[in-house]
């Protein structure tokens, strides 16, 4: 199917696991797609595919992935040289946590691209440094996150099974139709018609500081991943050793939790500009394409924009082939647009400014539909 071949790069050995799964095949008269699913833009996608495939726009430059690398490693360590040369007075203070954030941010689209295996042709590789970069470099579960996206890439926007909306409806409530059935169930956790307000200062510059460095400790310790919990102890033992020798104890707790916030700020922007604006729905079980086109969007390109958001400015790309090296969304794009031309389905890009201000927007009309609907239905 289509989710597999997706998700996977080695399907030799995959396939050997699911082996002893087989239960039989199906009878010639049964279908081999369900009914929700179009059959021709199915077959069409599987020809893409094979396209891209033979074109090698799965296979890494690993050069690119390496330059990369090395500019984070010469930022992170401009950060605390900045602040060992110049002193820790305010100026020397902002420059170093500016250097840091760019660094922290540019680690973390590293780390996504490692944990779609699109680094090196062999898996074992793309694990082994997605754990010096995820876990020792920022701080976080390689694994923890591996859980996570998996299951957002398998059912974007889609509630209750994608874990990117579980903000919903504690936080904020998104997309129509889910909006709607809250106001008409007069739930009310939050003042939701003035989520668009609140929404700048809550989840951009608190969601890395508070829930997910929580988040990333408890699923690390309750499923057990030790090798994590040790890589990501020598991240912290690394940061306020190193700092710890420059700053005093309030300034360093202070350093550390602007960092994080800042980076949380400019994740959250980026990730969410390709999302929150979408249908948000229930599962529909429609086919790949479907599923990932009406939850997906793309900003238009630049070396700026394919630089600041780690190349998720081709969202639409990337959830149809999310093992595709992300230096190669640009040559299949064309190719994506024409799949969509011909099958009648939305291909949507944007400038980066107005896929921010979506963000806001998208927010204030969900917002006004719940009210609506908790006030007079």
């Amino acid at each position: 199917q289509d989710v597999f071949a997706a998700f996977h790069v080695d399907k030799v050995l995959v396939n050997e696991y699911l082996k002893p799964l087989q239960i039989g095949e199906l009878a010639p008269d049964q279908p081999s797609i369900e009914p929700t699913k179009n059959k021709m833009l199915v077959k069409d996608f599987r020809e893409l595919r094979a396209t891209v495939e033979k074109m090698g726009l799965l296979e890494p430059n690993q050069l690119f992935f390496f330059l990369h690398l090395a500019h984070i490693l010469l930022l992170d360590t401009a950060a605390w040289l900045i602040l060992f040369y110049f002193g820790t007075s305010l100026m020397p203070f902002v420059a170093s946590l500016v250097v840091l954030t760019i660094s922290q941010v540019q680690a973390s689209w590293l780390q996504h691209d490692l944990g779609h295996l699109s680094v090196f042709r062999k898996s074992k590789w793309n694990h082994l440094l997605h754990k010096f970069v995820m876990c020792h470099l920022i701080g976080a579960s390689a694994r923890w996150w591996t859980l996570l996206h998996s299951q957002h890439h398998a059912k974007p926007n889609c509630f209750q099974k994608d874990p990117s909306i579980d903000m919903h409806p504690f936080l904020f409530t998104l997309g129509k139709k889910l909006s709607i059935e809250l106001g008409i169930k007069k739930t009310k956790y939050m003042p939701y018609h003035h989520q668009h307000k609140y929404f700048f200062i809550t989840l951009p510059p608190f969601l890395f500081p508070t829930y997910l460095q929580c988040h990333t400790f408890y699923i690390a310790c309750t499923k057990r991943y030790w090798a994590d919990l040790a890589w990501m102890l020598t991240f912290y033992i690394r940061f306020f050793f190193t700092y710890g020798l420059l700053l005093e104890i309030k300034s360093l707790l202070a350093y550390y939790f602007i960092s994080r916030m800042l980076e949380s700020s400019w994740f959250v922007w980026v990730s969410q500009m390709n999302h929150i604006p979408m249908h948000i729905y229930y599962d529909n079980n429609l086919d790949w394409v479907s599923t990932q086109l009406q939850a997906t969007c793309n900003v238009e390109q630049s070396l700026f924009n394919d630089w600041f958001t780690g190349h998720l400015n081709f969202q639409i790309e990337h959830h149809l082939f999310p093992t595709m090296p992300r230096h190669n969304y640009w040559k299949v794009a064309p190719l994506v647009k024409s799949l969509c031309a011909k099958h009648g389905i939305e291909y949507q890009c944007k400038p980066l400014l107005t896929a921010f201000a979506d963000i806001v927007h998208s927010l204030k009309n969900s917002g006004e539909l719940w009210l609506d609907a908790y006030l007079h239905k």
